[in-house]
């Protein structure tokens, strides 16, 4: 699993470089590389819990993980095309994985002890969630409604990862890098919409891309 982690930050530090100096190819291929080594580490996570003492909650939880990263490293693919379909479709990968990672935790932490295990700290994802919508309204124009329904699920599994981190439903580490892994994530899902309807620039690429890749490393390493 180091070793795999460990591939896909030196893929991610290469597809920033390819993203700077314009190298298609290279993006590519650094781009596929680095989300098929999160796969990877999912893949030796859940094969960790299989030979070690998870119980029947945990592999479960473990499973709607790796399913939410396989879907991640498929929008990613989606992502590489220009055309507006290719990002429709990287746009409904990416719910889908987010609506994984949420049954994944619900799986641990039901979703009736939310409100009163996140307690005041529901309050902060709806408000940055708000924000980022109000920003990007005018700019939105017919896509409207898939990414308010993005913002919304994207903004529920934060509050779910916040309340299954203070509700203590997964052991340390797994809870603290659930929680970050989730916040860090959000924060990559905004560089990608500022770069699709506020503006193109390598800058979005630069904090985004880091976000999102150990965004996903935190999701494969909490199975563990």
């Amino acid at each position: 699993m180091i070793a795999l982690t460990v591939a896909c930050a030196v893929a991610c530090a290469i597809l920033v470089y390819a993203e700077y100096r314009g190298a298609r190819r290279l993006r590519i291929a650094a781009k596929l590389a680095a989300s098929l080594a999160f796969v990877g580490v999912g893949t030796q996570a859940l094969e960790v819990g299989r030979h070690g003492d998870f119980d029947a909650g945990h592999v479960l939880y473990a499973r709607a993980i790796f399913t939410g990263l396989v879907l991640g490293a498929i929008g990613d693919a989606c992502l590489l095309g220009r055309a507006k379909r290719w990002f429709l479709a990287g746009l409904v990968a990416f719910l889908c994985g987010h609506l994984a990672y949420v049954a994944g935790i619900a799986i641990v932490e039901p979703a009736v002890l939310w409100s009163r295990d996140a307690g005041w700290l529901v309050a902060l994802p709806v408000v940055a969630a708000g924000a980022v919508l109000a920003s990007l309204w005018p700019r939105l124009g017919a896509m409207r409604v898939p990414v308010v329904g993005y913002v919304v699920t994207i903004t529920v599994m934060v509050i779910a990862a916040i309340a299954a981190a203070r509700g203590q439903a997964l052991p340390e580490p797994s809870r603290g890098r659930l929680l970050i892994g989730a916040c860090v994530f959000f924060v990559s899902d905004v560089a990608v919409a500022r770069d699709r309807f506020v503006a193109h620039r390598f800058s979005n690429k630069l904090w985004g891309l880091p976000a999102y890749y150990a965004g996903q490393l935190l999701f494969a390493w909490s199975i563990v």
